[in-house]
């Protein structure tokens, strides 16, 4: 079941008048960066050799990895597209290998007529590939619904700014209580050189080197980061259209909404931007993300060591912070008082 509350724009190719390169059946998509008409059979197998590459590219993988002591992956399933087929790819991928186990792990936020669907299709993904499902929600942790967070807005903050606190830390919190080796996100291509740009947007080097080291490089090249689960992004690589046809094809259960609550104006602005860039000059994401990890890279190294600041048990609940008490806990504070 492919559920599309609002349409999702992708290209599929008027099926009389193009041709797949490889086999000469009905192409369903022209990729604009590379040239190539795609039917649906080697669309999809193109998707998931790219995803694949990824994953031994970053050397998520590792050598040491046995039936008797497998890596745990928890993946953050939001129920939308990316997260989906990430999930997806994944289970075809290592279903029938006892070195990986995948665990999904859902964040309920409390946003009514938006995120309960989302969980249905999370759950019925999970049954269907037969992997172990967690589901949190921020009502049963922080005693908080980001409806209600909305309406109060004590810090006079965007919804995502609050949003992204309270995810970033249930995301790492379970990871650490499910004992994961890694933590792997649904993030594509797009949101990829939105971030690169809006940091050097930004002239935030630092960033870039914290971003590296956080979960853009590949394992073996990021600086040590005991105190939380590595991260890893394997659809990088892979457009934000080209992950929704992926889905419609393979009837995956996404449910493609935007949050009530979205309000990143920035980004949204180079969203635009980089779409209109790519419609004029085809591969251009491609090339921001690929020139921004060499220059995160070489930032990573510039930066290591150098300005981090030593990280303490938060004082009201225990996660790593650099200050007394964590912004999470912070936040929590000032709506509680309202």
């Amino acid at each position: 079941m492919f559920v599309e509350a609002k349409p999702v724009s992708f290209r599929v190719a008027n099926r009389g008048s193009m041709k797949c390169d490889k086999c000469g059946h009905d192409a369903v998509m022209h990729a604009g960066y590379s040239g190539a008409h795609l039917c649906d059979e080697h669309f999809r197998a193109s998707v998931e050799k790219r995803v694949r590459r990824r994953i031994r590219s970053d050397g998520l993988v590792p050598r040491d990895a046995t039936t008797e002591d497998p890596n745990r992956w928890v993946i953050g399933l939001s129920g939308g597209k990316d997260s989906v087929v990430l999930a997806q790819i994944l289970d075809d991928t290592f279903d029938r290998d006892p070195r990986i186990d995948v665990i999904a792990l859902t964040i309920h936020e409390g946003i009514e007529g938006y995120r309960d669907e989302s969980v249905d299709a999370c759950v019925e993904l999970a049954s269907d590939l037969d992997i172990h499902h967690e589901l949190v929600s921020y009502e049963e942790e922080f005693g908080v619904r980001m409806d209600d967070v909305v309406d109060e807005d004590p810090e006079g903050m965007a919804p995502c700014a609050y949003c992204g606190v309270f995810r970033r830390d249930l995301l790492e919190t379970y990871a650490e209580k499910l004992d994961a080796d890694l933590l792997l996100t649904g993030h594509n291509l797009d949101d990829e050189a939105q971030t690169a740009l809006m940091n050097v947007l930004n002239g935030d080097v630092e960033q870039m080197a914290k971003h590296f080291d956080a979960s853009l490089g590949p394992l073996g090249e990021r600086a040590d980061q005991a105190a939380f689960v590595p991260r890893a992004k394997p659809l990088r690589d892979i457009p934000e259209k080209e992950v929704a046809l992926y889905a419609h094809l393979r009837d995956l259960p996404a449910h493609i909404t935007e949050c009530p609550h979205a309000s990143e104006a920035f980004r949204g602005e180079i969203q635009e931007l980089l779409l209109k860039l790519e419609a004029d000059h085809p591969g251009t994401r491609h090339s921001i993300v690929s020139g921004y990890e060499e220059v995160a890279s070489m930032a990573a190294d510039r930066y290591r060591g150098e300005s981090t600041p030593d990280l303490r048990e938060c004082a009201e609940c225990g996660s790593q912070t650099t200050r007394e008490v964590c912004r999470k806990c912070r936040l929590l504070e000032s709506i509680r008082a309202m």
